[in-house]
């Protein structure tokens, strides 16, 4: 293989074959294929795009350039996805809850960055969980529960990792092929039968219009099918943050809330959506296990399995309480007619509960809860958000920003 030559090839829009990506992605993982090679053939896919054969061989190339989960016959393997989006805890509700309905849920999922949070970032907000857990060991507890939520391993799609961090200096993130490739890769390494995805759009998601959310949906459920997976899309827009919290440990709370059968009604709402489009029984079902303990005593029993102590889940306000906590108050009148999610995650962002880089940490305690919703009405002095801050200065940024969100009629 002349890479140059394939490189270029793609640069004028050709179609490469599958057995070409495959040693180009496997080249790169060895090192044979130079970083800066990779660069730009990703800039000419950025550019030419590739078909949905294409992109099923590199989704393939990268998912064979590690380990893949083996499960035994049994009960369905399915998992849920999401493009991210600002208040966006639903998996920490639809994971357990989809155990219960009789399926496997080999959940593995990433790091906020950004104005995005993170699952791994809010689980972590339970002292003792954890995420870094090997296959093996993710493979007993699924076996034992039917359930597992954890972090990309060094051997888990270590392709995608690697064109990831090129893509990210080298102005090639947008690229709906390696979107598609990057994000069905770590997917499929499950060795799913059913995938829903949850694609978000607006102020608070990566994809602004819904236009550009279908072009993603569309590529995405195209490699399904190039790969046998049944995958179902869902379009949901992200012009207001899911729920009433913002942060890690405050939208682990609101999770469980809604896993005691209560909570937000369109967090509720997304869950049930999401949930119904890989199981075999009714809506009606699924909410009767979200309202009789079922997922709750599902996720408890998963918190334990990962080092956590499910006493403390009722604690977790107790134990990543901020030192600043203050109320917005509104300063006039009206119903709400927009809570700009972008804005939002941003403010979120600066106080602390994400990164701006890979390597930032992120503070559990501090973000948002008792958001309004649109279509409420406010009077003057009402709360329209309360702020857990490190610092007084933090809180004047932070109700500075919700202010400028919240758009009153």
């Amino acid at each position: 293989m002349h890479v140059p030559t394939l490189i270029a090839r793609k640069r004028e829009g050709e179609e490469l074959a599958e057995v070409e990506i495959e040693r180009l992605v496997n080249g790169f993982v060895s090192g044979e294929v130079a970083d800066y090679q990779m660069s730009a053939f990703a800039m000419a896919v950025f550019f030419k795009g590739m078909t949905a054969v294409e992109t099923a061989a590199l989704t393939r190339a990268m998912i064979l350039s590690g380990d893949v989960f083996q499960h035994p016959p049994g009960a369905p393997v399915v998992d849920k996805h999401s493009t991210g989006g600002i208040g966006d805890k639903v998996s920490l509700i639809l994971a357990p809850l989809v155990a219960c309905a009789g399926c496997r849920v080999p959940m593995v999922s990433g790091r906020g960055l950004g104005i995005t949070g993170g699952t791994l970032d809010k689980l972590e907000s339970i002292p003792g969980f954890r995420t870094g857990i090997n296959m093996n060991e993710a493979a007993a507890i699924l076996e034992r529960l039917g359930l597992v939520m954890m972090g990309q391993t060094d051997r888990f799609c270590p392709a995608d990792k690697k064109l990831y961090a090129l893509r990210d200096v080298t102005g090639t993130v947008p690229s709906i092929p390696l979107i598609t490739a990057s994000i069905m890769s770590k997917k499929m390494a499950e060795s799913l039968e059913r995938l829903v995805l949850d694609v978000k759009y607006g102020t608070g998601a990566f994809m602004k219009t819904k236009e550009d959310a279908r072009v993603l949906a569309d590529g995405m459920i195209a490699v399904g099918k190039e790969m046998g997976v049944e995958v179902h899309a869902l379009l949901n827009e992200m012009s207001e943050p899911t729920g009433r919290t913002v942060g890690n440990a405050l939208e682990v709370i609101e999770a469980l809330q809604c896993l005691d059968g209560g909570g937000p009604e369109d967090l509720r709402k997304v869950v049930l959506d999401l949930s119904e489009k890989i199981v075999s029984i009714s809506r009606g079902e699924l909410e009767s296990l979200l309202d009789d303990g079922s997922a709750r005593k599902k996720f408890d029993e998963l918190v334990a399995a990962q080092g956590g102590d499910p006493a403390d889940l009722g604690r977790l306000a107790e134990i990543h309480k901020a030192p600043v906590v203050r109320e917005v108050k509104s300063p006039a009148s009206g119903e709400v007619r927009a809570v700009d999610a972008g804005m939002v995650g941003q403010a979120s962002l600066e106080l602390g509960a994400g990164r701006a880089r890979a390597s930032d940490p992120v503070d559990f305690a501090v973000g948002f809860d008792q958001l309004v919703k649109c279509g409420e009405s406010v009077s003057a002095g009402g709360t329209l958000a309360r702020i857990h801050a490190r610092s007084d200065a933090a809180a004047d940024r932070a109700e500075s920003e919700i202010l400028r969100a919240v758009e009153l009629s």
